[in-house]
């Protein structure tokens, strides 16, 4: 459900934050006597400082948490807390842009955003939303048979791995799959716990717990919409819009923008502009994730090239080719496409001959033509808005920017120069 990045390329084994003899770090402000801690949690920062670095502000906040969590777990059992809860935090810790957590910052900075209590929300929320997709990516690479992950071992293959001499043979692959699991459920509720944790009172309460659950029941739904697809080799155009939508336009941008105008406290004709932008810009995140997929360098999306075609992805590009074959009657397109959608060992020739079919039908301009008019359309209902000229801004780039700039060059052309992919968009999408 999540994107493909390769941002970080550290195979080390889990790294564990913390350890047993570290003082735990407390997700409050007092220590356990109840008397006030002489430094101050990551959270309380200046909105201008958080400006200049958003990624790094909400690191700090994770790095605080998570050092937290895996004490407690490692106090609970040692081994548990190496394998599962250091795995939750070296994953979360070690890959990413921050996407999300950014699409909240700037909507809170454009809609007036700058106090104590709404600064420190963002960051604690940020943080949360970067758990939240720790989880999404996990279980997506155990639904989905995915070896890489931002170029390293996907978790379950990293627990195989670890455990391969362990006796008798098999096991091992059990083990993983039911690690990488817990890996996301544990995530998941990190995520919730960190929500719950922050101070919100009134209406901006409701909204922001309104809005998570939402979040967290239209992830689920993607995920669902896009198995389903899989199983069944749904060709439906609108069907795989909408598994789009749910899979990552949601959850990826427009309910993080939500979000952020929630605890700025934004009016509901602003909060419904930037909402509709992400709506937009959120979906051409997911089509550009599409085409990283197919077409984009490996060494860049950080998994290998092809991955959708051979799940049998129901993706607007796949949707569209056969579409676009079946009424021009081009039987040998549609011959590639039926014997090579959900082939695991299709080979590299096949790939490339499935390449030739979706540029050769239109689809792959077809979908570069829908993303360009979806960003476009998405920075109209921002420029619609009133909103703090330097937030505003930025978060007008960030969403210019989220669905990538121009067609991803082919990693196959010879002499092409490899581009990285830019979309973090499904579940990651970037991830």
């Amino acid at each position: 459900m999540g994107p493909t990045q390769a941002e970080d390329h550290d195979t080390a084994r889990p790294r564990l934050v913390g350890g047993p003899a570290s003082p735990r770090a407390r997700p409050d402000d007092v220590d356990v006597d109840g008397g006030p801690r002489t430094a101050r949690p990551p959270w309380h920062e200046d909105a201008s400082a958080v400006d200049r670095d958003v990624a790094g502000a909400v690191g700090r906040v994770l790095d605080h948490v998570l050092a937290d969590r895996v004490d407690r777990a490692r106090d609970l059992d040692p081994l548990f807390g190496d394998d599962v809860a250091g795995r939750v935090a070296h994953f979360t810790r070690a890959g990413g842009k921050r996407t999300r957590s950014r699409f909240l910052w700037w909507t809170l900075r454009a809609c007036g955003g700058e106090g104590a209590a709404p600064v420190a929300a963002a960051l604690r929320i940020g943080a949360a939303l970067e758990l939240l997709q720790t989880c999404a990516l996990v279980h997506d690479d155990v639904m989905d048979g995915s070896v890489l992950r931002r170029a390293r071992p996907a978790v379950h293959v990293d627990v195989v791995a670890q455990y391969a001499d362990a006796p008798p043979a098999g096991r091992a692959v059990r083990l993983g799959g039911g690690t990488a699991v817990l890996t996301g459920d544990l995530a998941l509720a990190w995520a919730d716990d960190l929500l719950a944790e922050v101070p919100l009172e009134g209406g901006a309460a409701r909204t922001v717990r309104r809005l998570w659950s939402d979040m967290r029941t239209e992830m689920v739904a993607g995920q669902y919409l896009d198995l389903h697809g899989q199983a069944t080799g749904s060709r439906s155009l609108p069907r795989a819009l909408r598994t789009a939508r749910l899979k990552s336009a949601l959850y990826s941008v427009e309910r993080p923008i939500a979000l952020g105008a929630a605890l700025a406290g934004a009016d509901d004709g602003t909060t419904a502009a930037l909402c509709a932008a992400g709506r937009c810009v959120g979906t051409a995140f997911q089509l550009r994730d599409d085409l990283s997929d197919v077409f984009g360098d490996p060494r860049y999306t950080g998994k290998p090239a092809g991955g959708d075609i051979r799940e049998g992805k129901p993706t607007c590009l796949v949707a569209l080719a056969h579409a676009r074959a079946a009424a021009a009657g081009d039987h040998r397109a549609l011959d590639v496409l039926e014997r090579s959608l959900g082939h695991e060992a299709l080979t590299g020739e096949g790939l490339e001959e499935v390449r030739e079919v979706l540029a050769g039908t239109g689809a792959r301009a077809a979908v570069e033509a829908m993303i360009d008019r979806l960003v476009a359309q998405g920075l109209r209902h921002v420029d619609g808005a009133l909103l703090d000229p330097h937030g505003g801004e930025r978060l007008r780039l960030l969403l210019a920017s989220a669905a990538g700039e121009g067609p991803v060059r082919d990693a196959h052309a010879r002499g092409a120069r490899p581009e990285p992919a830019r979309a973090a968009g499904g579940r990651e999408a970037g991830r």
